[in-house]
């Protein structure tokens, strides 16, 4: 399934003609972070597939949910059976694109501040986003972080009454991917 899904967010980009100038990653990071009265919720995601056009600014990712890992085995069970559902959405998905992608010199190592947009598609309901963060641009390796908030109710992830004061409203979501230039 996940070779499947990375071979069809390779084809969306090379759809373009430009393969050249494709940057992916099978192994992103995505952390999620929520501090509510009583517990934080902390979850990493260590497989993640994403893909980048320099040309265009395409810019796509695919995320497993049964992936994020907890410190909690019960917080990982309740996270995947009663939040996100994740049997009946098994990923979380952006489609979008680097809004300011003619800013970014992908010949010349640096950091450039990026803006991306997009589609967010999470429990089987999708979202404009817009995240502010950085490319760090070094030889054929490009490395985008950003940080941004996600409201859960925005979703339609329902937190049961009893529970609620320990989970934030939005949670802030940390990306983090190393894309290695595709077809060096």
């Amino acid at each position: 399934m996940r070779k499947f899904i990375f071979i069809a967010v390779l084809a969306l980009l090379c759809s373009s003609g430009l393969l050249g100038q494709n940057f992916v990653t099978k192994n992103g990071n995505i952390r999620f972070y929520s501090e509510g009265k009583i517990e934080k919720i902390e979850a990493m995601n260590h497989q993640v597939n994403a893909a980048m056009n320099s040309q265009t600014g395409d810019f796509v990712f695919k995320v497993l949910m049964k992936s994020f890992q907890f410190e909690k085995a019960l917080m990982q069970e309740h996270f995947n059976e009663n939040y996100v559902e994740s049997d009946k959405f098994p990923t979380a998905t952006f489609l979008g694109k680097v809004a300011n992608i003619k800013d970014v010199n992908f010949t010349k190592d640096g950091s450039y501040p990026a803006t991306v947009e997009g589609k967010l598609t999470i429990h089987g309901v999708s979202h404009d986003v817009k995240a502010t963060g950085t490319f760090e641009v070094k030889k054929d390796v490009v490395q985008g972080k950003a940080k941004f908030f996600v409201t859960l109710a925005d979703y339609n992830i329902n937190i049961p009454s009893a529970v609620v004061s320990n989970i934030a409203k939005a949670v802030e979501v940390t990306v983090d991917v190393t894309l290695e230039k595709f077809n060096k």
